[in-house]
Formats: structure tokens, sequence, C-alpha cells
């Protein structure tokens, strides 16, 4: 059956409605009557010009035309011979079309595929409309070398030209987690053939194990996110399928509510902390193969967008109070300055371990604590609460300085905070700046934040970190022979370390054109090692200068990603139409190529791209939230009978739980004003304390009446 749209859709009537509405009247965006209306085809002087061509030129090799482009020797009144002729002609046509499904340029008959085309376009000047477009066309290269020969796959091998499927029948890993990248780049008739796949293929009911964490930010929040975009903005990518009152209305979001329920499986343990796996079929959790059984903090703590916006898309709190309980349980552990190792049990809701890192196995979990706070319209300041004092124990404890050129590194504590620093990033803490600046600003352009009553030195200290993490990890790109950065990055620093609690410092002027030069002492900074070299084309450090962009308006960031999607082409590309691939090392020329192409390359790394260089106007960053696999949701506020369910324990000033506690009373005392005369005494416990404790060798105390204050020492 078919869901009803939901009462509590986006606002369609938003002001800034009129902002993407005069985005896709100027973006090119195909009209009924086959031609470009304006706006970026006119300022690609003809780039992709070809009146002959159908409405759809973004065709897949082997898929029917759209059925909205209804052929006009079909049309009543038109004699048979002349309908004959039309279908040779039109015949004629597509058997010249054929060869290459590419967009024609100025000069394709010179040019023996797309893909010389797409490394021709790099020389391109600072025409940020026919950028974005050469961005779409990596993504065409990509998304039809997947059509072509792994069509349904869960896994695509571009160099081999075949694919895997990671379940019996598949669980459209690629295919799902681009649907909204599609929807974005505006390829209407690449989009139908997959939601075609969706209708007819995917199917949940599978006796397999899967990832709960990688399963729910790539299904189904795209799912999710498809069902969003489809319903706030009709004109992206338009398909009559969804149309209201249409049988395939609903379609992403039952497929959603349908994973969803399965998902729910892996929530089921003692402490409602969810288990690594679940099997689809049974909807029962299984416990990690690895590290104990212990499910990864991030893993366990990155499902809430999703769970959230589905509990109020459906109206079902379920969703919503299995969510959140992981972000109590986690929170009741009473972890010093909001930093958590990276393994957690999941029966027993508590910690494995100290390693402290806000790379793999740790990052989202901060990324989600910002990210809930914004989703809800801020109405959730717990979260807020969460992430300002993770934050300041980013700083306090993580943040360091490279030897030479003072680089701003995020680094780990393995053996828990009371011992020493690594400086080691991983590519996947690249994700922190842009998140900082979005906490920092809200979404919201920096000019416009500044204005805010809520704008402080604390908010300015924020940016500035955010910038320099930033220039930090666009080093890691800067330092490699092909331009892309290593999966893990290693630097100098000095000995002990220069802490940012020490005081801030700024990174020296970089010229990173200078690779051996005498000016190429940053490039000492950067240590990296063999087994770390290859690139998986992960998308944090261009999702960071997505942000950045956007909220400080500096062109420098999208100089700085137009440079990478160069680097990309030039070296990752598979040529014969294979599209791209990872890079088994990325510090030699010409690179060793890992035959794999990640479905975050399509659904997050050229999204960003995309992104990076459209208009500010489109998709602006104050009315959505983008989960951790760059799928997007609205803003919304709290209704349906949907709040925060939970409340933090008191801390002291340290951050630490200050627990208070009554003895049982005795026996035949019923009264609890009986107490001081039958000498129960109160009790306050500090947990944890004395390995808390601060360098003053203070211990916070909460008092009766919740006022915070300072001993020091403590007797029950």
């Amino acid at each position: 059956m078919s869901f009803s749209i939901p009462h509590n859709h986006p606002d369609f009537t938003s002001h800034h409605r009129a902002n993407e509405n005069v985005y896709w009247g100027s973006a090119g965006r195909t009209h009924q009557n086959g031609h470009a209306n304006h706006g970026i085809g006119n300022s690609l002087n003809g780039l992709f010009e070809n009146k002959s061509l159908p409405m759809y030129k973004d065709k897949p090799y082997s898929y029917a035309a759209s059925r909205r482009q209804a052929p006009w020797y079909k049309r009543p009144g038109v004699w048979l011979a002349f309908a004959v002729l039309s279908l040779l002609n039109f015949y004629l046509f597509w058997a010249y079309l054929r060869p290459s499904v590419r967009a024609p340029v100025e000069g394709d008959h010179d040019l023996t595929n797309r893909w010389d085309w797409l490394k021709k376009s790099g020389d391109t000047t600072a025409d940020w409309d026919l950028r974005r477009e050469a961005v779409k066309d990596a993504f065409k290269l990509s998304w039809d070398g997947y059509a072509n020969h792994a069509w349904g796959m869960d896994e695509y091998r571009p160099i081999t030209k075949s694919g895997k499927q990671m379940t019996p029948t598949g669980m459209g890993w690629i295919i799902v987690d681009a649907l909204d990248t599609l929807m974005i780049m505006n390829l209407t008739s690449r989009l139908s053939h997959a939601r075609e796949w969706i209708s007819t293929s995917l199917d949940y009911n599978q006796d397999h194990e899967v990832n709960t964490f990688e399963t729910t930010i790539r299904m189904l929040g795209g799912l999710l996110s498809a069902h969003y975009l489809s319903t706030e903005f009709p004109n992206m990518a338009p398909l009559s399928d969804d149309d209201v009152g249409k049988p395939g209305e609903d379609l992403y979001l039952e497929k959603a509510a349908d994973l969803a329920d399965r998902l729910l499986g892996a929530f089921d343990t003692q402490s409602g902390v969810p288990l690594a796996s679940v099997n689809l079929k049974t909807m029962k959790g299984v416990a990690s193969h690895d590290d104990g059984g212990a499910s990864s903090t991030a893993e366990a703590a990155s499902l809430q967008l999703e769970f959230k916006y589905l509990a109020m898309l459906m109206g079902e709190k379920l969703y919503w109070q299995k969510a959140e309980k992981v972000i109590e349980v986690i929170d009741n552990n009473g972890m010093q300055d909001g930093l958590l190792p990276i393994f957690i049990h999941a029966d027993q809701g508590t910690f494995q371990g100290y390693n402290i890192r806000l790379g793999s196995r740790g990052d989202s979990y901060y990324e989600y604590l910002i990210k809930q706070y914004l989703q809800t319209s801020k109405e959730e300041p717990v979260y807020l609460e969460l992430w300002d004092e993770a934050l300041a124990g980013v700083r306090k404890h993580l943040i360091t300085y490279s030897k030479r050129a003072h680089f701003t590194v995020l680094g780990e504590r393995q053996d828990g905070l009371q011992n020493k620093l690594t400086p080691k990033m991983d590519h996947l803490v690249c994700f922190m700046p842009g998140t900082i600046a979005l906490g920092a600003t809200e979404g919201r352009p920096l000019a416009e934040a500044k204005k805010s009553a809520n704008w402080t030195q604390k908010q300015v200290d924020e940016m500035e970190l955010a910038k320099e993490l930033t220039k930090t990890c666009w080093g890691m790109y800067k330092a490699m022979s092909t331009g892309l950065a290593p999966e893990i990055s290693h630097f100098e620093i000095k000995d002990p370390p220069q802490m940012y609690r020490h005081g801030p410092l700024s990174s020296l002027d970089t010229d990173f054109s200078d690779f051996h030069g005498n000016s190429a002492l940053w490039r000492e900074d950067y240590v990296i090692k063999s087994q770390d070299s290859h690139n998986l084309q992960r998308p944090e450090t261009v999702e960071s200068l997505f942000y950045m962009w956007r909220i400080t308006g500096d062109v420098m960031y999208r100089e700085w990603g137009w440079e990478m999607f160069k680097s990309f082409v030039e070296y990752s590309g598979v040529e014969d139409d294979g599209g791209f691939t990872s890079l088994s090392n990325a510090n030699k020329i010409p690179p060793t190529k890992k035959d794999n192409m990640e479905s975050f390359w399509l659904a997050e790394t050229l999204k960003y791209f995309y992104l990076l260089f459209s208009p500010t106007e489109f998709l602006p960053l104050d009315t959505i939230v983008i989960n951790t696999e760059a799928h997007i949701f609205p803003r919304f506020k709290l209704q349906r009978g949907l709040q925060t369910g939970w409340t933090r324990k008191p801390r002291d000033t340290n951050g630490m739980i200050v627990e208070v506690e009554r003895d049982q009373l005795p026996t035949g005392v019923s009264d609890a004003a009986s107490v001081e005369e039958t000498s129960t005494v109160r009790k306050l416990r500090v947990v944890e304390a004395t390995s808390h404790a601060d360098q003053d060798g203070e211990v916070g105390l909460v008092t009766e009446s919740g006022a915070t204050g300072k001993s020091k020492s403590f007797a029950g």
C-alpha cells in the first residue's frame, strides 16, 4: 500500500523556496522543448549544446527513453507511411549517438571518449558553472561505467569492469547511496533507471548480516534523503512516478521504513546500545566478530539523524526513543571532558579500552552532536551542551602543532587522556573543521553570524581553529606526489608538544606549490608511511571545503577544491569508460591503482565537489542538515509528541558526574521526613573523582540545591 504524504512535510512556502526556484530556473534545467534555459546552459558557450539531442542527455547506454518524452510519431492522426519514415530517422539518430553517450562538446570529433574530454576540462579558467559541469561529467562517467558493467551490484571494480554482491540479492549499495546525487545533479533518466531497480529488485528480506551503522547512514539515509528532495524540490530530476497520488508516491519512504524496522533488532540489548551488525531477515542483532564483541562508538552513536527524521515523518516514537537512548547511555558513563574511547560494550553500555581519537571509530559521534541540535531547530539544547563540552575537550587534550610550519594537528590519545599524545590524523578527521564552522555559525554566512547576539570570542576562536585545521587537511593533499591525500598522516611535532591549551599558534605562510624547493620545509612536517599512502576517494576534506566556502565566502576554498578535483581526474581515472578508482599508492607517479570504486565517491565526494562549485543559494546550510554520508535532511521543529526523553546527570566543573544518594530507610520508617531522626545520612558521591581531579587537585561537588562548588577534600 502507499503511504500518504506526511502532514509535517517540509514547508513548501519557506522563504528559501524562492531562492531554490531561481537556482533551478537558471541552472540549465531541461524544458519540454528539449533545450536548456539560460543560466548554466548558456554560460557553457555551447559546450554541451546539440539541439538534436533528446530531452534527457544523461541516458544510460541500454536504458529506454523516459516515458515523459512521448515520441512525436505516436501522436494520433499521423499517416502510417510518415510514421515508418520517422521511426527510421529515429533509429539512425540513435545509431549515431550510441557509440558514446557522453555529453557532446565543441571539438567532440577530436576526442576518443569522454575521459579525454574530462581531462581537457581541467584547463578551464575559474568559471564555476563550467567546473560544476565537469564534476557532473565525472559523476556520469563513474555511474555509466557501473551501470554498464556491474548494474545492481553492491561493489564495482572499474579496472576489471566487474561487480560483486554483499548479500544474496544485493543491497543497492551504490544505487541507493547515489540517489540524492542524481537528483541534485538533475540527472533524470539515470534516476529513472535507479528508481525502477529499487521498485522491482530491491528487497531487504535477506538472511544475511549487515553492518548496522553503514546500512543506516548509506541505505536508510539515502532513501530518506531521496524522499525529502523529491517531495520538497519536485523540479530536481522530475519524475511522474513519485507525483502525488501515483502508486510510487512513497516508494523511498516505504523502503526506508521497512529497512529501519529490520535494523531496530540491533538495538535490542540490555543497555540499548546497538550491536555492530543485524540479520535483515531475522531482525536479530549480532555482536562484532572482532574487538571482543564491542561496537565502535562512532557506529553506535551515528544513527540518530536518520532514525529521528524517520520518526518525524512516520510519527513513530519508537525510532526516536531507540536512537536517543544510545546518547543517554553514553553520557551516563561520565567520560572526562566529553571525549570517548572508541569501543563500547553494547550489553553493558560501558566503554572498552582507553583509545581516544576523532578518526575511525570515533569521528561521527562528535559530528552528530551538533547536527542533532541543528536538526530539531535548536530545540534540544542538550546536544549543543554535549558538543561544546567535547570541542573544549578536543582543544584541551588533542590539539597540538607541527614542528616547523605550525600546522594545527588533531592528534590521538591511544592510552587515555593522561598519557602520550600521538600526532596522527586519519583523513577521516578532516570532517572536523567544517563541522566546527557549522557549529560556530549554525550554518549561517559568517558575516551574518557575527551580527548575532550570541556571537562571542568563543565563536571567533572556533572559526580560527576551523580555518587552521582545513589548511592542515589541504596540506595532506599537497604533500603527496599525486596531489591526493593518504589515508593517514603523521606529523613531526616538538617534544614535549606545544598544546592548544598552552596558547594557540597560527601556521606560517606556506607555499604549497613548492614541493621540493627551498621553501618546502613545510613538507617535512608531514610523515607519510608507506602502509598509509593509499587513497580511497574519501570526501572529508572537500566536505570541509564546502562548509568553509559557504560560511566564510573565501574563494580560496573553492580553488583548493578545484585543484583536488583535477588530481582525481588526472590520477584516479580509468579509461575505456571505467570511471574512477581508488589508489593503492597515491605517493608515486604514475600511482598504483586499486580496483575498487567506493560508493561514497558518488554519494559524498563528487556531491561535495558539485555543491562547492554551485551557487550559495542552492540548498542553504541553515535549512538542512547533512548526515555523515552526505545525505540531506531538513531541519524541523519538535512535533507529533516527539521530544527529548532524557536529561543529563549533574556535573562538576570538570564535567564529571556527581550523584546524590540516600541510604535505604531503616525498617519501619516510611516517612522521608524522619530521615534525620533515624540518623540516615545523605551522601554525596563523586564518580571517578580521584582519577579525574583537575590540575589543582580540586574536585567539584554538587550541593543539595544543585549548585556547583569546590572542595579540597571530600567526606561522606
